[in-house]
C-alpha cells in the first residue's frame, strides 16, 4: 500500500503539471520534450534493470521502498503525460481567455480550471499505475531482499516451496491481495473510458 501511494500521488501531480507545460507552452524547447516523453514509451523496463540497480546501489538506497517508487514513477511518466496531454487539449481555449482577461496567473489557470476539467484523466492515470504498482514483480524483486520490505506479488511468489506448494492458501492470498484493485476500480470505472478516448476525436 505505501509503494503503491507513494507512486500513484507524486507520478499523477508530476505527470499534470507536466502535461499542461506541454499544452499550453508556447517556447520551442516544448515541442522536443514531448518526443522526448513519448520515446520513454519505447524503451521496456527489463533493458533498464542493471542501470537502475546500479543507481540505486550508489544512492545507498537499496533494499528500501523508495528504491521501489523512483523507477516505477520514472517509467510511468510517458503513459501518463500522453493520457492528460489528450485531455488538456480539448479543453476551448476559450475558458483560458477568460481567465487571462480576469488576471489569473498560469499556476491559477492550471489548478483551478485544467485540474478540474481533466479529472477523468487524472483518475484514470491514478488507477492505471496503481494496478501497475500494486502488481509490480521485478523492482521488488531486484532491488529489495529484507522479508519486511517485500510487496505482495513477491511475497505470494515466495509462498511456493521448493518441491511442493500449498494451493489453497496461495489462492486465498491471491484473493485477499485483489481486493484493494477491485475496490479501486469500481470507484473509477466510469471515469477511465473517457480519460482513455480523451482527444481521440481530434
Amino acid at each position: 500500500m505505501l509503494v503503491a501511494v507513494g507512486t500513484v500521488i507524486p507520478l499523477v501531480l508530476m505527470a499534470f503539471m507536466a502535461s499542461y507545460s506541454l499544452v499550453r507552452g508556447t517556447r520551442r524547447v516544448f515541442s522536443p520534450m514531448r518526443s522526448l516523453f513519448l520515446l520513454g514509451l519505447a524503451i521496456p523496463v527489463q533493458a533498464t534493470i542493471v542501470p537502475i540497480y546500479l543507481m540505486i546501489i550508489s544512492m545507498r538506497m537499496y533494499d528500501s521502498l523508495a528504491a521501489l517508487m523512483i523507477p516505477a514513477i520514472a517509467f510511468g511518466l510517458p503513459l501518463s503525460i500522453l493520457i492528460i496531454s489528450n485531455s488538456l487539449r480539448d479543453v476551448p481555449k476559450e475558458l483560458f481567455e477568460a481567465m487571462d482577461v480576469d488576471g489569473s496567473t498560469e499556476w491559477q489557470k492550471m489548478w483551478r480550471l485544467a485540474f478540474p476539467i481533466v479529472r477523468p484523466a487524472l483518475v484514470t492515470v491514478a488507477v492505471y499505475q496503481a494496478l501497475m504498482s500494486w502488481n509490480g514483480f521485478l523492482f521488488p524483486l531486484i532491488l529489495t531482499q529484507s522479508p519486511d520490505k517485500r510487496t505482495l506479488p513477491l511475497a505470494l511468489w515466495s509462498f511456493q516451496g521448493e518441491y511442493a506448494t500449498n494451493v489453497p492458501v496461495v489462492m486465498a492470498a491471491v484473493v485477499l491481495s485483489s481486493i484493494p484493485i477491485v475496490i479501486l476500480y469500481a470507484f473509477g470505472r466510469r471515469y477511465l473510458v473517457s480519460g482513455m478516448t480523451a482527444g481521440s476525436g481530434k
